[in-house]
């Protein structure tokens, strides 16, 4: 039976397209996203920045929250794997440890077998 993983993105820090940027191409998040995983973005910015950014690289999201929303990204979709991955010790890791998610570094994330082919 195949696992659904679910993958929760910051962005400043993580995605290529961040500031500053991070580890994460749109590429890796484009083979993610093709292997049928749930991709979203949980993020500082706005939510409409957060969906226009994805957008503008033709990356279709399930979901934009804030930081402080990742519990409800956790009742709204249904996974065997719950994970956040972002660069900030005081809040991405915080705030996916307090949603009861896992936890990845970008450089972690980027060597991780979900965004390669």
């Amino acid at each position: 039976m195949t696992k659904r993983i679910l993958i929760s993105l910051d962005i400043d820090g993580t995605l290529e397209v961040g500031d500053p940027p991070g580890d994460l191409t749109m590429e890796m998040v484009r083979i993610a996203k093709s292997k049928g995983y749930i991709i979203g973005t949980c993020s500082d910015r706005p939510l409409s920045t957060q969906r226009k950014i994805l957008t503008q690289y033709n990356i279709e999201i399930e979901f934009a929250v804030s930081k402080h929303m990742l519990p409800d990204v956790k009742e709204q979709f249904e996974a065997d794997v719950y994970c956040h991955i972002g660069d900030r010790d005081d809040l991405d890791r915080q705030y996916a440890i307090k949603a009861d998610f896992d936890f990845m570094w970008p450089d972690e994330a980027a060597a991780h077998h979900w965004f390669h082919k």
